[in-house]
Order: C-alpha cells, then structure tokens, then sequence
C-alpha cells in the first residue's frame, strides 16, 4: 500500500495549484481589493459552469475594470449581461447579472463596500459563511466554499467544510474512513498535519482533492485520473 505521505505528495504537487493564483489574485496580505477580486472570481466560479468559462469570464470584468463593488453597480444590468456573454457566460448571464447587483449592493450598505470589514464582524465562522450568503438570495454554499477555501490560515474565520466531492476524493484514496462531512475536516487536517508539503499549504491538498473528485470521481474517469495508481476503485 501507498504511504499516507506519497499520496499527499503526488496529488499537492500535480494538483494543488489554488485557483485565486491563477487568476494572479494575491491573498496572503489580505489586502481588500485582492479579497474582493477573489471574491468575484468565487462568484462566476460558483455555478454549474465550466472552470475555463468562469475564468475567461474573470479576465472579461478585468478588462472592463470591473473590480471594485461600486463599479460594477454603475455598469448596471445591460453592461454587466455584456461582460459575462463576452466571458462565454451565456447561460446564466441574466441571474448573475441580478447577482452581482444584488451582491454588490448589500456589500457597500452593510460593510462599506469591503470584504475585510464582514470577516471582522463576523463571530466565528459560521457566522462569517452566513453573512456571505446574507449579500445575495445567488450565494449558496458552493460559492461561500469556494470563496473561504482559499482564505483558510488567512482568515481567522475562514474554516468552511469540505465539500462532498473533497471527501469522496479522500475517500477513494484511502485517506479517509466513513466519515461524514462534519468530522472529515478534522480528519483531513490531521493527514495534513502529519504529511505536510514543503512550500505548500492545506488549502493546496484541499484543492487537490476537490479537483480529483469534480474532474475524474464525478465523472467516473478513473483510467485517466492523475491519482489512479492510488485509487481504491482501482484496487
């Protein structure tokens, strides 16, 4: 059998990539306009729509410089419906529009426009995911994982669970027992604790396992997963 430490190894380095750097989004400082085009990014990233859509979409509002909230509010709808069917976001462009406007009005009304200040005064973080999804009736519990994933050890409230298909990725690398959403958190730090990769961090390896289970587990594209050799469905 594999060890615990090759496996987290193999699937950091080759998947772990976090999407904010490849957006060239910086957040370790936490600076808030950073945060926020993050935050953008987790927006168009969080529905049912293909990560290379959600990216080109992401370059669209840079391009219209639309990173700041009370931009994208002056755009209004008709611009923001133009930017997102440039980005290939055709499909949900209309509702995502109402989003971002939805979204963005909320964030300027009651945090002054900046993600930082809704971290601050949230209590712990649970509250902090419910103030997200508060901002807007589009924010659900994909998004705010997404969003938060990321921030996890930047954020001090930043500690969203793991979402399904991290844990059935987990799973089917014998990394995890029958655990349930709840307790798999806990778990996978530990692994992490105990395995850690040298310049990397547990969002890393979190990223990793979410990205085998929505490409290959979900898909049921075992003969081409890069973490085949470990996999139990292989076994």
């Amino acid at each position: 059998m594999d060890s615990v430490k090759e496996i987290v190894k193999e699937i950091t380095v080759k998947l772990g990539g976090l999407f904010s750097k490849e957006l060239g989004i910086n957040l370790q400082e936490k600076i808030s306009d950073e945060v926020f085009k993050w935050f953008v990014a987790s927006l168009l990233f969080g529905a049912r729509i293909s990560e290379t859509i959600a990216k080109n979409t992401y370059r669209e509002f840079e391009k219209d410089d639309l990173l700041t909230p009370e931009k994208i509010l002056r755009k209004g709808w008709d611009g923001l419906v133009f930017t997102l069917d440039k980005g290939g976001y055709v499909r949900y462009d209309y509702k995502t529009a109402d989003k971002f406007l939805e979204v963005m009005g909320n964030l300027i009304k009651k945090y002054k426009g900046d993600l930082n200040y809704l971290h601050e005064e949230s209590t712990n973080s649970r509250d902090l995911e419910q103030r997200l999804k508060n901002l807007g009736k589009g924010i659900g519990n994909v998004t705010v994982n997404i969003f938060l994933r990321e921030l996890r050890e930047i954020w001090d409230k930043a500690n969203p669970r793991p979402q399904d298909l991290t844990v059935k990725a987990a799973k089917n690398l014998r990394l995890l027992r029958e655990v349930n959403i709840e307790s798999s958190l806990e778990e996978l730090f530990k692994i992490w604790d105990l395995n850690k990769v040298e310049g990397y961090r547990f969002s890393n390896f979190e990223t990793a396992l979410l990205r085998i289970g929505k490409d290959y587990c979900r898909k049921n594209k075992c003969n081409v997963c890069p973490a085949e050799t470990f996999c139990t469905r292989q076994s």
